[in-house]
């Protein structure tokens, strides 16, 4: 259990310098203005949730966003080969200012989305990725730009992407470092601001907040220690030898936190319990169930103590070397429909406008297929990648960022259309810490290299 956060000078320069290290704080704190505390972010009585859903496996955005003007969609339909998706199949979208000359469209799975889209609740984040700065496809052809470590390796990747720190080893998430930095906003709470109904994370990693578990029917129980007297008797056993003085300093520490960890599963399931049902229908598949955990765990925030929370949600399958299309489809419909039940919840819960949920991946695809043109081709590894934002607060309807063209040897390619990001993590992350609460002046804590990018706050919430 958390409590909130109070914390003095020296211990919120303590905290953060091994967050971050030593030489990133020292850079970040020449950017901070008020160092004096956390109080520095105002103390807001309103409700926020941020919700991120990680796409496992590399999603390949450039079926996501796909042109549908005539000499733009044969271009990507040239370079895409078997990969393409059909020209009459797109669901076209009218970003409201967004404007490069081109008409665009959606996966034709994406139907939910694209009325979301519409209505002005989503909207749509073009070629961001991992970079330690700003690169030019000058700089990378000619070796003179510091890059991302194991630029297109899955695991280095998740972790760069939910870290915002890809030049140093791993110590915590940007989710993590938030949640240290907005705990104290929660006001007795009972259990962690930081939940994951995807197991455990790098994104939620912080210094003072820790990760707590749930599964889409709640916070996991100790088998055998209920349904009947034997099983009663065992549990009031355990309990009493877990509260007993212990002299080894590890014993006390594992039976303290494991009583603790105890009574807040059974605090959290019991309250789920006792809350009214959600009128709200969610998909059984895909993320269904973890979206409609979330959005009951936000219904019982008040009673929780809570009116700060960050969520982390997963969709797996996208590492799509062979045999692309069918589940790529299958994959972007249990987004959609995911996303559009939560969108809905969120309504019912009046809720809508404090809860902001964004999608990140590990990167993109390549443009160009890996394999022979006998339809069960896939795509190999990318960089920059096009995302999701959705939410009540969300300027939706628009794409922001700017979409590359779409071409084999272009501007942004780096090979096989493998896209240079033109918007960092740290830019996009930074939008949303923004948001949630962090101030200018701890942005550089939360994100140690926002300072290297030129945008900070990318417009797309209100």
């Amino acid at each position: 259990m958390n409590s909130p956060s109070d914390l003095t000078r020296r211990r919120f320069i303590g905290r953060a310098c091994a967050a971050v290290g030593a030489t990133g704080m020292l850079n970040a704190l020449a950017q901070l203005r008020m160092i004096g505390a956390l109080a520095a972010d105002s103390a807001p009585s309103d409700y926020k949730a941020l919700v991120c859903l990680f796409l496992y496996g590399g999603n390949d955005s450039n079926n996501l966003l796909v042109p549908t003007d005539n000499a733009n969609y044969q271009l990507y339909s040239t370079a895409r080969s078997v990969l393409a998706l059909d020209q009459s199949s797109l669901l076209p979208i009218s970003p409201k200012s967004y404007s490069d000359g081109r008409t665009w469209g959606l996966h034709p799975s994406l139907v939910e989305a694209q009325q979301l889209f519409a209505n002005g609740n989503l909207a749509l984040l073009a070629n961001t990725g991992t970079l330690v700065q700003p690169v030019t496809l000058k700089q990378w052809n000619a070796g003179t730009v510091a890059l991302p470590p194991q630029l297109f390796s899955h695991a280095d990747q998740q972790v760069q992407w939910q870290s915002s720190i890809p030049d140093r080893p791993f110590v915590t998430g940007w989710g993590g470092r938030l949640a240290d930095i907005v705990n104290s906003l929660n006001s007795n709470p009972k259990i962690s601001m930081s939940v994951t109904v995807a197991g455990q994370n790098s994104f939620q990693v912080g210094q003072m907040t820790t990760q707590f578990a749930v599964n889409s029917a709640g916070a996991a129980v100790l088998s055998g220690t209920t349904g009947s007297t034997l099983a009663t008797s065992r549990y009031a056993t355990q309990q009493n030898i877990l509260s007993q003085q212990e002299q080894n300093l590890f014993e006390a520490a594992f039976g303290g936190l494991t009583v603790s960890s105890i009574a807040n599963t059974q605090l959290l399931n019991t309250t789920l319990a006792a809350a009214p049902a959600l009128a709200t229908a969610f998909p059984a598949t895909g993320i269904g169930p973890q979206m409609k955990m979330i959005a009951k765990m936000i219904g019982i925030a008040p009673q929780l103590g809570l009116t700060r929370q960050i969520f982390f949600a997963s969709l797996g399958g996208f590492d799509l070397h062979s045999d692309q299309l069918t589940p790529h489809a299958t994959l972007f419909q249990d987004l959609s429909q995911g996303l559009n039940a939560f969108n809905s919840a969120t309504i019912e819960l009046g809720v809508q406008n404090q809860v902001t949920t964004f999608t990140a991946s590990d990167f993109s695809r390549t443009f160009n297929t890996n394999g022979t043109n006998d339809g069960t081709a896939g795509s190999d590894h990318g960089w920059g990648s096009h995302h999701i934002i959705m939410g009540g607060a969300v300027n939706g309807g628009d794409i922001y960022g700017s979409v590359p063209l779409l071409e084999l040897g272009g501007p942004e390619d780096t090979g096989r259309g493998r896209w240079i990001p033109t918007t960092s993590v740290d830019e996009y992350s930074a939008t949303l810490a923004s948001w949630f609460g962090v101030s200018a002046s701890n942005l550089p804590v939360v994100l140690p290299n926002v300072g290297r990018f030129g945008t900070p706050n990318l417009g797309f919430m209100a």
